[in-house]
């Protein structure tokens, strides 16, 4: 993609640089308050180009934000948004998540969905979500917005990737076929004492819901699911904030568990 204004570019150097240097920004609506959710997306490609060749990575998945009501609500909007999982923000349960890395990261609990499938076309149902779904697994995603107190507007977020950063999927893996994926319970802890609890059912009724719903929109852009990504399919309680020493563990009904220590 090429972008077509020096300001483009100046938004894109302004929120890697937050994220090389690891230090929070003032959001960029500040400045350019007429900023439409379409262009947020083209500066959110443009984002992911550099990144990705900065960083020698690779996209392995997309992540869906604002699932559930009461969110889409508090942020004044009435549907999701997507942003894209690079190779690089995997992070795995037996290594410690580095502290100095991050801005002021929190967790949120979410199940994973593995396609052994293409999954593309506006007119997505549930059913071809499922049916292009190997594995489900539980997950962590680490949000850490680049912008000042984490703070923003709907345009600012998707323009930030949808403040991707980390995730961590637990080890076991699940077919679809064998469970009830609207109504997988999840106990989210931290240091042994529980923070949240939630449910599936929070991510639009079902997490194949949100995952048709972003089909369709990334159809209007001519994209879709490839075979062999990982959808992080949206949050199933609010995000909580995590620390130096602290071990965040998310149990989850029939799908195990994952966890993280951060050093």
């Amino acid at each position: 993609m090429i972008l077509k204004t020096k300001g483009d570019q100046e938004i894109i150097e302004y929120l890697l640089t937050a994220e090389r240097e690891v230090r929070e920004v003032v959001k960029i609506t500040d400045t350019y308050p007429d900023l439409t959710i379409e262009k947020a997306y083209e500066l959110q490609d443009g984002l992911l180009a550099r990144r990705l060749e900065e960083n020698q990575t690779k996209t392995v998945g997309i992540k869906l934000g604002l699932t559930s009501k009461a969110k889409q609500e508090m942020m004044g909007v009435n549907e999701a948004i997507y942003g894209y999982l690079h190779a690089d923000m995997l992070a795995y349960e037996w290594e410690p998540m580095k502290r100095s890395e991050l801005i002021h990261p929190k967790a949120e609990p979410e199940i994973a969905f593995f396609l052994d499938k293409d999954l593309k076309g506006e007119n997505i149902t549930e059913e071809d979500v499922l049916a292009a779904t190997k594995y489900v697994a539980p997950a962590l995603e680490v949000i850490d917005s680049r912008y000042k107190d984490f703070r923003f507007t709907l345009t600012d977020v998707v323009a930030d990737n949808c403040s991707s950063i980390k995730f961590v999927i637990g080890s076991q893996l699940v077919s679809p076929k064998n469970l009830d994926l609207g109504n997988v319970g999840m106990v989210m802890s931290k240091n042994g004492k529980v923070e949240q609890t939630g449910s599936s059912a929070a991510v639009l009724g079902h997490p194949a819901t949100a995952i048709a719903w972003a089909a369709k929109q990334l159809s209007k852009r001519g994209r879709g699911f490839k075979k062999g990504e990982i959808i992080l399919s949206g949050a199933m309680s609010e995000a909580i904030s995590f620390d130096s020493g602290d071990t965040i563990v998310a149990q989850f009904n029939e799908l195990g568990s994952v966890s993280f220590y951060c050093e």
